[in-house]
Formats: C-alpha cells, sequence, structure tokens
C-alpha cells in the first residue's frame, strides 16, 4: 500500500499540468471562429487573417480589436472597428490631418482611396503613409499627441444601408502594415452576409 499514497501526491501536480496543457492549446487555438465578426448590427460578416489575435477592445468606442504581429525589428500593428458618424469625405480628410510627410507635402497627394462594391455596400479603401500623430487615448480624449515616423494605415469605410458607416483601420510600423497588407485587402474584399 505504499504505492497510493505516492499516487496521492503527484495528483494534483498531475492535474496542474493537465489544466496547463489545456489552456495553452486553448491560447493557440487559430480557427477561423476566433478570428471571425461582424459589423453592421450583426448583418455583415468578415474574418481576420490568420495570425491575427482578437484583443479586448482598448475603448469602448471600438466594438472588435486585432492585435497584428510585428514584423522582425517592427513593432506590432493594431486593427480596430467601430461604427460611427460623418461622412466618408470628412472621415478621410480628417485621417490626411492624422499623418505628415517628412518632405511637408500634403498627405492627401501621396495617400490613395479606392472604391469598391463589397455585398451591396459602397467600400472607400485608403492607404496612408507617413508620421502618424498618435493619440493615445483617441481623437477625442485631447491631450499630447505622439508623433511616429514611419507609420501606415489601411482602412476601410463600409457605407451599410441600416446601420450607418463602419470604420475598419488596420496600422502600425510600414514594415508591419506592408507585411499583411494583401491579408486586409482579402478580409474587405471577403465581406459576406452574415449567416452565408
Amino acid at each position: 500500500m505504499v504505492a497510493a499514497p505516492r499516487l496521492a501526491a503527484v495528483a494534483p501536480l498531475f492535474r496542474c499540468l493537465v489544466l496547463a496543457s489545456c489552456l495553452l492549446t486553448a491560447s493557440r487555438a487559430e480557427g477561423p471562429a476566433s478570428r471571425a465578426f461582424t459589423i453592421a448590427d450583426g448583418t455583415l460578416s468578415l474574418e481576420a487573417p490568420q495570425g491575427w489575435q482578437r484583443v479586448q477592445p482598448k475603448s469602448g468606442m471600438i466594438e472588435t480589436e486585432f492585435s497584428i504581429p510585428a514584423v522582425k525589428g517592427d513593432g506590432p500593428g493594431r486593427m480596430t472597428v467601430m461604427g460611427a458618424g460623418g461622412s466618408v469625405e470628412a472621415n478621410v480628410e480628417r485621417w490626411y490631418g492624422q499623418f505628415s510627410q517628412p518632405d511637408g507635402s500634403a498627405t492627401k497627394d501621396k495617400a490613395t482611396t479606392k472604391k469598391l462594391k463589397i455585398s451591396g455596400c459602397s467600400v472607400t479603401l485608403v492607404d496612408i503613409s507617413g508620421t502618424y500623430k498618435d493619440m493615445p487615448g483617441g481623437p477625442f480624449a485631447g491631450g499630447k499627441a505622439v508623433e511616429r515616423p514611419g507609420h501606415r494605415m489601411l482602412a476601410a469605410i463600409v457605407e451599410t444601408s441600416g446601420a450607418g458607416n463602419y470604420f475598419l483601420k488596420f496600422s502600425g510600423p510600414a514594415a508591419t502594415v506592408e507585411a499583411e497588407a494583401d491579408g486586409f485587402r482579402r478580409m474587405i474584399e471577403g465581406m459576406v452576409a452574415a449567416g452565408r
């Protein structure tokens, strides 16, 4: 009967190892369900690229947020999703104002925009690079801007018929954004009516 006490002594350790293994496996789960999200009151569905990690939004205004892995030697990216007011043009102009160019030229002249029709919605894609004037508390929180040279933002404004405009903004260091740019575009172009 010496084996029973020995087994009883290692049982808690065994349970801890099993639990740790389960938690590690769950945290590494990279299935489509963890990347899928909806906009426009659940009527439109998208799937973030593989490797993007859904995180708790940093602000109550943001509905969905993803952290994008950094390219070696660069910082991570961030994608936020939110519904908001204002015209497409007014928001794009505001975004231009959040960037400056090293040569002093107008950001608007260096940025690109493209209009698409996806799942019955008008979508405006915006690509802006330069020195980003980051407002850590958000654009309406006030406070001092932190200048971040070598940044890029890819954004999509989705105009829905009943839920207003939705803004999907992917920003970060230019190399990180460049590495994931095709995935962002595929995610936007793959938007479908929820339930399909």
